[in-house]
């Protein structure tokens, strides 16, 4: 590696095991923020003395993404600039403070959230940045930056608040940019949180950051041991995927092996390769009456294949005699220590609804005023009007009530059909075809996952909304006289 450097140095302690008076070996003591400031303030030296032209200074729990992270730095010209890095697309924590109280801690100000969320885009000077920090070491000030505090300085003592210091005290500004999606950053853990604990959650980071990329690289100077893969306990775990989503496939393949989950992968049913015929073969008909509740469309030939692919796995639980099973479709991403959780609310499920047949693990809240936490419990309740099959447990006999209804010859939408068969439904004129509609429904509360991408977002894609709707003179066949004319 060597031979692609000008020269490489590499310093590491054999020897230390942890600091005096620790509780954890997370906690940040005094004597840890000395001995972190007196690592930056060498990597400082050490860079100024090989009369280098920048000083990147990255943490270990940084995950860059994008290739040109380095070129875009350097072209700003700005002094002390760090790229903007998430915890995960949706999250609050970030890299960077917008606003700084007098003594040196962090305030919220109206201005951070608009730059987190890439509501506004460019270059923006702000009090600190920290975790991945670039130094322009060419600009004659960068002389007075240092990571050690001053002599008057009556501040926390804490690496990042000092350095920030210093850079006020030099009449400069930090700055941060989100003009690109650069990468991910790992929320810091502090007593009471373990080594385990840092473990789950830098895994966690990893998932996140192969939202927008590929997966990371195992360096071939490292060993990696491979990560054990169970069922989670279950009978199955089932992820559909479209054959003509590859990238959908190979990011959810790389998720569940590190989350150490054996999946069956499913190739779903694609409504651009159905036709009349198959679908006559199996007696598919759609519900009378129906029309999207957003749309007043008809059922598109996404939905019908959608509906087929679950449908399917339902009559392979019965089939095979699968007790408990889990799905995940292929556009879901995790939360943190997910596996750890789930084992919870499943023991939870098993010890106050033991009768339970389908479990969310995801979904669309649509009357969340109208749900309640299930008694006695901490991660569950009982959901109400629900989209989305991203990702639920089903019992047997939860795949015999479904497949009992004989739904495909009164077809609507499979997140329709599971709050009309767990009575959710506000729709009176679509429940009145399924009866007796007494699935024993809950959801875990918080959700365990969540989509990938929500509509509006770039890289948005559904295979369901936006395929085509069955033809208007099809729909005579299937049901759809009476809405014609809303059509």
């Amino acid at each position: 590696m060597e031979r692609h450097y000008h020269h490489v140095d590499v310093q590491y302690d054999e020897e230390r095991r942890g600091y005096d008076h620790e509780r954890c070996p997370l906690e940040w003591t005094e004597k840890r923020f000395d001995n972190v400031i007196q690592l930056r303030q060498q990597a400082l030296d050490h860079a100024r003395n090989a009369w280098s032209d920048y000083l990147f200074m990255l943490d270990t729990d940084v995950i860059l993404h994008h290739k040109d992270t380095l070129q875009i730095l350097m072209g700003h010209q700005k002094t002390v600039i760090g790229p903007m890095l998430n915890i995960s697309t949706e999250g609050a924590y970030s890299n960077f403070w917008c606003g700084m109280t007098d003594e040196g801690f962090y305030k919220r100000v109206p201005e951070y959230m608009p730059i987190v969320l890439r509501e506004k885009m460019g270059c923006f000077p702000v009090p600190m940045v920290h975790s991945a920090v670039f130094i322009n070491l060419r600009h004659r000030n960068s002389s007075k930056l240092s990571y050690l505090p001053p002599s008057d300085y009556e501040g926390p003592v804490d690496d990042i608040i000092i350095f920030a210091h210093r850079v006020r005290e030099a009449g400069m500004s930090m700055y941060v940019t989100n003009e690109m999606y650069f990468g991910t950053v790992q929320i810091p853990l502090d007593y009471p949180y373990t080594l385990h604990d840092e473990v789950e959650f830098f895994k966690h980071t990893k998932l996140e950051a192969m939202l927008e990329g590929p997966p990371l690289y195992v360096s071939p100077h490292v060993y990696v041991p491979p990560i054990p893969q169970d069922k989670l306990g279950l009978d199955e775990v089932y992820m559909i995927n479209l054959l003509r989503r590859p990238e959908r496939r190979f990011r959810m393949k790389h998720n569940l092996y590190e989350l150490g989950i054996d999946a069956k992968i499913i190739d779903a049913v694609d409504g651009q390769e159905l036709n009349d015929t198959y679908l006559d073969s199996l007696n598919v008909d759609m519900l009378p009456g129906y029309s999207d509740p957003y749309n007043g469309r008809a059922l598109t030939m996404g939905e019908i294949g959608c509906f087929l692919s679950h449908y399917f796995l339902w009559q392979e639980m019965i089939s095979k005699n699968l007790k408990r099973v889990l799905f995940f479709e292929d556009d879901v991403r995790f939360e943190p220590q997910f596996r750890h959780k789930l084992q919870k609310m499943l023991h939870e499920a098993d010890t106050y609804i033991p009768q339970w047949e389908l479990i969310y693990l995801g979904r669309k809240r649509l009357r969340p005023s109208e749900e309640a936490m299930i008694q006695g419990t901490n991660t569950l309740c009982w959901p109400h009007y629900s989209y989305w099959t991203l990702s639920y447990l089903l019992t047997l006999d939860g795949a015999r009530k479904l497949i009992a209804q004989n739904p495909l010859v009164k077809m609507l939408p499979v997140d329709e059909y599971l709050p009309i068969m767990f009575n959710k439904h506000p729709e009176k004129s679509w429940k009145q075809y399924f009866s007796p509609r007494n699935l024993v429904g809950i959801s875990a509360e918080p959700l365990l996952v969540y989509p990938t991408h929500y509509t509006g977002e770039p890289n948005y894609v559904s295979d369901t909304e936006d395929s085509s709707v069955i033809p208007l003179e099809d729909q005579l066949d299937f049901g759809f006289s009476d809405i014609k004319d809303e059509l």
